[in-house]
């Protein structure tokens, strides 16, 4: 029996429990592994919502939250190809098995070994936030000297993204709120705090005519707010909200398979791709990880340490 943290039933913090379960056993294409750590990403608390139940296995509850993880594999299922017992790993727990917990399943086609000099820890980070980064750049093309404006630079996607852009000799301009300031600020983003500033007159101060390309992190009326900036409405890219397609933008296509991972996981040894850590909880505070995150707070990313 290992323990765990998930929810019985959709809703909102109510609805999260510790429990205790047996090991999961890993089906056709799954290794399980032990959880050394798990990532803390605002995908968890809208699975345990139900706003994207199909993502969630269709297990029945209670289920463990967390999508990410690193660790050890301890078995493999049937049909896995290039993991080994005993191997390094970092992934996706996309059918279903979550990552908050001693042990777990990953889909194999979606985990990767963990290079020699890669922590644990910082392999944690990339499933989502180093993949997207990836994507979204890539997606946009910019070349190097270009203006890239990251709405909602603080998180551990929208730092991610920023690294990767200066890592690629592109100019960033990220908006957040004040407490995002210092980790963006000390990472090369030129910062806009949007709680004391007009975001649009403050992006003009900085390039009068306008940006090269939008990555949007947070969506909604912000979106619609910065969409405009931007010299080609086809080079505005949002990560969460499909809206964008109505302003001419596009949404992020992403890759989440094993070449994806390895090729993160290089440049985060490269340095390229160093995700900025800010806050490293044990298992039992997990809730307290989580809401950090889903209340909007947490600056960088936020891990769990479960082993």
């Amino acid at each position: 029996m290992g323990q765990a943290w998930g929810f019985d039933r959709y809703g909102g913090p109510e609805v999260q429990e510790f429990f205790d379960r047996p090991d999961p056993v890993p089906g056709p294409g799954e290794v399980l592994i032990q959880v050394d750590v798990a990532g803390v990403n605002p995908l968890d608390h809208l699975l345990r919502s139900g706003l994207v139940d199909g993502l969630d296995g269709g297990r029945p509850f209670p289920r463990v939250l967390g999508m990410e993880a690193a660790g050890t594999v301890l078995a493999r299922g049937e049909d896995v190809n290039g993991l080994e017992v005993g191997d390094a790993v970092f992934g996706f727990a996309l059918t279903g098995g979550g990552t908050y917990a001693e042990t777990t399943v990953l889909s194999a086609p979606n985990t990767a070994r963990i290079p020699e000099g890669l922590s644990m820890t910082v392999a944690a980070t990339l499933p989502v936030a180093g993949t997207t980064a990836v994507d979204v750049l890539d997606q946009l093309g910019l070349p190097a000297g270009a203006t890239v404006l990251v709405n909602g630079v603080g998180g551990g996607v929208g730092l991610a993204v920023a690294r990767l852009a200066i890592g690629r000799e592109l100019r960033v301009i990220g908006t957040g709120s004040t407490a995002k300031r210092e980790h963006a600020e000390a990472i090369g983003v030129h910062f806009i705090d949007y709680t004391t500033k007009d975001v649009v007159a403050a992006v003009h101060e900085l390039v009068p005519d306008s940006v090269d390309g939008i990555v949007d992190l947070v969506g909604g009326t912000s979106l619609r707010l910065v969409a405009g900036l931007a010299r080609n409405h086809r080079n505005v890219i949002a990560v969460g909200d499909t809206s964008v397609l109505d302003l001419g933008g596009r949404f992020v296509e992403r890759r989440v398979d094993r070449e994806n991972l390895e090729r993160s996981a290089r440049l985060a040894l490269e340095g390229v791709l160093t995700p900025v850590i800010t806050a490293v909880h044990p298992l039992s505070d997990a809730p307290a990880a989580l809401a950090t995150v889903e209340n909007g707070h947490a600056s960088g990313k936020v891990v769990i340490k479960v082993a």
